[in-house]
């Protein structure tokens, strides 16, 4: 049985493009996967606590030196962790803020970066094998030919903190332009309409 996690970070409902993005992916996925289980992470229904002091003291000691109060600090973690490792497919889909990924994201990737669970201690990616999809939607486009290419850092920071985990296999799917919904020039339905060869493209792949 193949098993998606999909991690899902905006706030905005059934207004968001990243979440509209997701359904359409969704459910070409669960077409083609009748006996597939999607594991959904809702960050924004569900927010994740930023990394404390009382956090990493746990993180830097030895496992078999923890407290009782060290591991319960660690097993929202574990849990994240275990979340990814236990997947085939992951899938993340984020509005960009001020051109890089919402705090809410940013959190869980401080989660399930983990030394001996999903990073080497030589810094080699443990999370291997695994297939990864970015659905990005972003108020500005940066295409190839965009004067604004190089501020494009949520993608660049996603496939970063994915290569070092050990994804090879990560395919974007940019919904840039995605203001032009809010500000009435594209409905939804067509915007993601836009994006749906490569949608398909993906669950296909």
């Amino acid at each position: 049985m193949t098993r998606l996690l999909v991690i899902e970070t905006s706030p905005r409902g059934s207004a968001s493009v990243s979440r509209n993005m997701t359904r359409r992916y969704l459910a070409q996925w669960q077409a083609l996967n009748l006996n597939g289980k999607v594991v959904l992470r809702d960050l924004a229904k569900e927010p994740l606590p930023h990394v404390t002091m009382p956090w990493l003291a746990a993180y830097f000691t030895p496992p078999d030196a923890q407290t009782a109060e060290m591991k319960a600090q660690l097993a929202l973690s574990d849990t994240l962790v275990q979340e990814l490792l236990g997947c085939d497919e992951l899938v993340i889909a984020t509005p960009v803020y001020n051109y890089n990924i919402p705090a809410a994201l940013k959190a869980w990737v401080d989660h399930i970066v983990r030394k001996g669970l999903t990073l080497g201690f030589d810094g080699t990616g443990l999370v291997t094998g695994k297939k990864a999809t970015l659905l990005i939607a972003s108020g500005g486009e940066y295409g190839e030919n965009s004067p604004i290419r190089d501020r494009d850092i949520a993608t660049q920071y996603l496939r970063m903190i994915l290569n070092v985990l050990g994804f090879e296999d990560i395919t974007v799917v940019a919904g840039g332009g995605a203001k032009n919904v809010d500000l009435g020039e594209i409905s939804m339905e067509d915007f993601v309409d836009r994006l749906d060869m490569q949608l398909r493209e993906e669950t296909l792949a």
